[in-house]
This record gives C-alpha cells, sequence and structure tokens, in this order.
C-alpha cells in the first residue's frame, strides 16, 4: 500500500555520493532549529492552561492557521516523494497531487466549520457529544493513536532514508543519529511550546517550503522561456518514453492496478477528512468564520504547491532524467534535491535540504501532540478520572505521553531503516478514511447514529484496513514487500480503501439500525444547534 509508490522505497545500495555540500546543509538547518527555538521558549510564556497547550489559547487567525494547516498537511513524502513521483511516473504521479487537493474540498464543505463548532480539543470529544462517553472515546483514542502512530514512524524513517543525499551520511548508525535528533527536537517542541509553539513552527516551515518551490519553479520555467509545452517536450526526450504524457504508466498496466488505483484515491480523498492532526489545527482559532477561512488559505496554498509539483516534476525528468534519479542515494525521494543542486548549486541545495528536514521537523511535532492530547483528554480525563481530574495533571499526563511517544517513534524510524516504509504514511490515510470519517460524518448529520454505530464503524474501519494491509504485497508476496521472502498475500490490491471505507460506512449504518437504545434527543437537538451556529463553542475567556 503505497502513498507514493516509490516516495520511500528501500534506499539505494550505500554510498559515500552526495550533491551539494553537507556543512552548509547542516548550518542552514542549524539557523532553522535556532530561530525556531527561540519563538517556542517565547510561546511557552503563553502556555499555562489546557486550552494553551491543546489549542494554542484558540488565539490564532484563520490565515496563522491556514498556514499552520499547509506546513502540516504537506509533508517530506509530500514535498519529496511527488516531485520524485511525476519525474519517473509522469502523469500517474500528477494523479497524487489532484488526489491531496480534492481531498480538501471534503474538509471545507462537510467537516471544517461543524467541527470546530462541536468540539473543543479533539476529534472524540465531536464523535461522544451526543452518545456514551466512555466506548466512543476509548474507540477514537485508539484509532488516533493508532493514525499519528503510522505517520509518525513514516516521517521518522523517512528522515533516515534521506539523510545519506541530505548531509552525506550513508551509514546507518549516522542515518539513525539522524532519526534520534529529529525525534529529541520533536519531544522538546512540544513540551515547551504546546500547540501554540508547535503552530509557528509549522508556519514558517509553510512558509519556507513554498517560497522554495516557487524560487525553483519560476526558474525552470524561465530556463524554456516559461513554455510548459516545451519543458514538457524535453522530459519526453530525456526520458525517451512518450507515455510520461499520458495515464497509465504505473496504473495502467492490469485491471488490478486501475482498481488499486480507485482504492487509493479513495483513501486519499476521504482520509485528509479524517486525519486526527489536522482536525486538531480547527480548535486553534476563535470562531466558525476562522475555521473556514483558515481550510480556504490552506487549499490556496495546498493547491499553488501541487501546481510547482507538476513544474518540478517534469523539470527533473528533463533537466537530470529518470535514470539519474533512481540511482542517486534515497532513489526516487532525491529528485526535488538534486534539482534544486542542478539550478542553484550548493546553496540552493543547502536551503531545500533544510526545508526537507524542517518538514519533517513540524509534521512530528503537529503529530505528537495529537496523540499527547487525545491520550491525556479522551482517555486520561474522560474516561480514567470521568472528567474530575485536576487540568495540571491533565497537562503532565499530556507531557509524559509526548516523551513516550517520541521514544517509540525513534525506536521504529530506526528499525525501519532500508525498508519501504511508504506505506505507513498510506495507512495513516487509510484508517483515518475507514474509522473516522464515517463516525464524523454520522455523527455531524445522521440523528438516528447511536453508540453501537459509532464503535462498530470505527473499530471495525481499523480492524479490516489492517488486517487487509497485512495479508497484501505490501507485506509479502513481492521484491517490494515488506518481507520479500514471505508469501502469506490473499488480497490482491496495495490499498485497502476500496473494501475498508466503505465497510465501515455499512457497519455504522448496521450497528445503529440494530440498537434499539436511541440517543439522548436533547443532546442531539444541542449538538445540531451547536455545530450549525456556533453557539456554545465561543471563544473562552483569556487567562
Amino acid at each position: 500500500m503505497n502513498h507514493l509508490p516509490t516516495a520511500l522505497a528501500p534506499m539505494a545500495t550505500a554510498t559515500t555520493e552526495t550533491v551539494g555540500t553537507p556543512w552548509i546543509n547542516i548550518s542552514i538547518f542549524g539557523a532553522f532549529v535556532v530561530v525556531t527555538m527561540v519563538i517556542v521558549l517565547r510561546a511557552s510564556k503563553s502556555t499555562a492552561t489546557a486550552a494553551d497547550y491543546y489549542a494554542g489559547g484558540r488565539g490564532f487567525s484563520g490565515t496563522q492557521n491556514g498556514l499552520a494547516i499547509a506546513g502540516d498537511y504537506l509533508s517530506a513524502a509530500s514535498f519529496l516523494g511527488i516531485v520524485g513521483a511525476i519525474a519517473v511516473q509522469g502523469y500517474d504521479g500528477f494523479l497524487y497531487s489532484i488526489g491531496f487537493l480534492v481531498a480538501w474540498l471534503v474538509a471545507l464543505l462537510l467537516i471544517a466549520e461543524l467541527l470546530r463548532n462541536t468540539g473543543k480539543f479533539t476529534m472524540a470529544d465531536v464523535l461522544s457529544f451526543r452518545l456514551r462517553q466512555r466506548p466512543v472515546r476509548v474507540a477514537a483514542s485508539i484509532s488516533t493513536l493508532a493514525v499519528s502512530a503510522f505517520y509518525l514512524l513514516a516521517q521518522m524513517a523517512g528522515a533516515g532514508a534521506l539523510v545519506s543525499l541530505l548531509l552525506g551520511i550513508s551509514s546507518r548508525a549516522g542515518q539513525s543519529l539522524v532519526i534520534v535528533v529529529v525525534g529529541v527536537l520533536m519531544i522538546v517542541y512540544v513540551l515547551v511550546g504546546g500547540m501554540k509553539g508547535t503552530t509557528y513552527v509549522q508556519i514558517i516551515k509553510a512558509v519556507l517550503l513554498v517560497s522554495g518551490v516557487a524560487v525553483m519553479t519560476v526558474w525552470i520555467l524561465a530556463l524554456y522561456g516559461f513554455n510548459l509545452s516545451s519543458l514538457l517536450g524535453d522530459a519526453v526526450a530525456v526520458s525517451g518514453n512518450p507515455a510520461i504524457l499520458e495515464p497509465g504508466l504505473r496504473y495502467g498496466a492490469s485491471e488490478t492496478s486501475k482498481l488499486d488505483f480507485i482504492s487509493l484515491g479513495l483513501a486519499l480523498v476521504f482520509g485528509a477528512a479524517g486525519l486526527p492532526h489536522v482536525l486538531m489545527r480547527f480548535y486553534t482559532v476563535p470562531t466558525a468564520k476562522e475555521a473556514r477561512t483558515s481550510v480556504v488559505w490552506a487549499i490556496g496554498l495546498i493547491g499553488l504547491f501541487y501546481l510547482f509539483t507538476l513544474v518540478l516534476g517534469f523539470g527533473a525528468a528533463a533537466l537530470i532524467g529518470a535514470e539519474r534519479i533512481q540511482a542517486a542515494p534515497g532513489g526516487v525521494n532525491s529528485a526535488a534535491p538534486l534539482l534544486a543542486f542542478e539550478l542553484g548549486g550548493s546553496l540552493l541545495m543547502g536551503i531545500i535540504a533544510a526545508v526537507a528536514f524542517a518538514t519533517i521537523l513540524a509534521v512530528v511535532a503537529g503529530l505528537a501532540i495529537t496523540a499527547s492530547a487525545s491520550f491525556a483528554h479522551d482517555i486520561y480525563t474522560s474516561v480514567i478520572k470521568k472528567g474530575n481530574s485536576d487540568p495540571r495533571q491533565e497537562l503532565r499526563v499530556a507531557k509524559t505521553t509526548v516523551v513516550v511517544i517520541g521514544i517509540v517513534s525513534i525506536a521504529g524510524g530506526i528499525g525501519a531503516q532500508g525498508q519501504n516504509v511508504a506505506f505507513l504514511v498510506a495507512l495513516a490515510f487509510a484508517v483515518a478514511a475507514s474509522a473516522n470519517l464515517p463516525t464524523i460524518l454520522y455523527s455531524l448529520y445522521w440523528r438516528r447514529f447511536t453508540t453501537r454505530g459509532a464503535v462498530w464503524s470505527m473499530y471495525g474501519g481499523l480492524i479490516i484496513s489492517v488486517v487487509l494491509i497485512i495479508f497484501s504485497p505490501v507485506m509479502s508476496g513481492a521484491e517490494t514487500s515488506m518481507i520479500p521472502t514471505a508469501d502469506f498475500a490473499w488480497f490482491p490490491l496495495q490499498n485497502p480503501g476500496i473494501v475498508s471505507i466503505p465497510a465501515s460506512f455499512l457497519l455504522g449504518f448496521i450497528g445503529s439500525m440494530t440498537e434499539r437504545r436511541l440517543e439522548d434527543p436533547v443532546k442531539q437537538s444541542e449538538m445540531e444547534v451547536r455545530s450549525l451556529t456556533g453557539i456554545g463553542a465561543e471563544k473562552p475567556v483569556a487567562h
């Protein structure tokens, strides 16, 4: 199951070949860390309450939050992987960009405003609003932790896979050290600055990423007289394959591959609106209007970014060539850094390298605070303490959870080095699309939805998607599998979305229709009014 089929594929044979100047890359990355650490320390002075730590005191504007959402969403896999996918696979690679962008329409039209009005800190606040607290919160928290864990593992392992090209470190020990450094920095950012500090890091990263990609895009177009046809023609000439401009290079070989693409598309389009770390961002704004504004800004920035990837991908195909990209350390991931070096030498290469690491750092920080909030707020406070915990103790539990999550993700990232970890990101999307989105939509739009339906939908979506992944070619039965020497695959597709998403909707429906105990009609009416009007979700009094 591939988020980007070759985005985080196993690394090429270890080599000492590097592109650019490693000390320049490290210096620029170090400067970014220093600047953002100062900002995080300043933010920590106003992080005193749970609302401050989880939601930044709900004090961010729609524009700021839109930048932060873009920073959260545009991961290293999107930046490096999509450019590489387009350079190697052409048209089929660009379809990933389209899928990610379309996903935001689902979030904007169906989720953003209603979710912000109904919730408080986490996705489980919405799902348990009119349902029975304990079973729903536990299920939602498990789903959140599962999505976050796989996403974190992929990001951390991606950091190790890229380091050979970006910093000139090809040894396993050196890559492990980089994973540890990224993990420790993530823990420090979240512990010290909470959501406020993490948001500022994501805003800075989004500006750097979009700006850097924009400069490279204009540069490439200028080389071709701002004639896209000339660029595409050169890409075809260098590749020697006109099929890169046509659909089907990757997903047209067989009926199974076409079905796999539909399945992946469903997971990406519906999964984005169910990603807990993205949904949590809607709680950082003071009003529903700002929530809508933030998603509009996010769509604009993300859409612009993915249009840039079209130029960068075909630019890499034309100026570098697929063979050289695939032969470089890091494989397809190396397309964007190689292109930066081709255009602007060591300096631009250093900036792009720093942006790549900043991207990983910002995403893992957002994931960590989401997972910690889910455990501390949903499990500890709402289930274990039944809503009677001391807010200060809840914060301590949240921060302890961050440390545990950080250690686990570091260990997992080190253990997954050299493996095909792309499926981990796609698994996060598939789980979110299967377990989270059906329950959110049912909770917001269907009055007959019950606790049994929610629990069946969440657990069913989670279990079905994971089981299908385990018994798919992703895990065994192919050269690119996680366990290439074994073969226990019976599910033919790499992505379970086409099965697990409809199954989750069906389980939610059956569970609700077979439960005789209906939910509290007063709470149903309250949730409907609150989600549509925002009454009761006003900005809290400043502390």
